[in-house]
């Protein structure tokens, strides 16, 4: 019996912003920039495509994503 895969639930999981907030700055390296509501509601404003009707957000489909753009985001300030 092949048992579930932990990390796959997790990552896939429904979250709200703060719970995402915290599940993406935990264990994040120092020299990435971290994320706050602030910059998450940003980023949600500006990629509204990815959200479903219900607005939640999940590690799988938005950690990436965020990533890549708070990146860029802080270049360019």
């Amino acid at each position: 019996m092949k048992l579930p895969d932990v990390d796959r639930l997790r990552s896939e999981k429904s979250l709200s912003f703060s719970d995402f907030m915290k599940s993406y700055n935990e264990n994040l390296p120092l020299e990435f920039p971290h994320a706050t509501l602030a910059l998450l509601r940003e980023f949600r404003k500006k990629n509204a495509s990815l959200f479903k009707e219900d607005g939640a957000w999940s590690l799988d489909q938005h950690r990436k994503k965020v990533m890549d753009w708070l990146t860029t985001r802080t270049r360019v300030a």
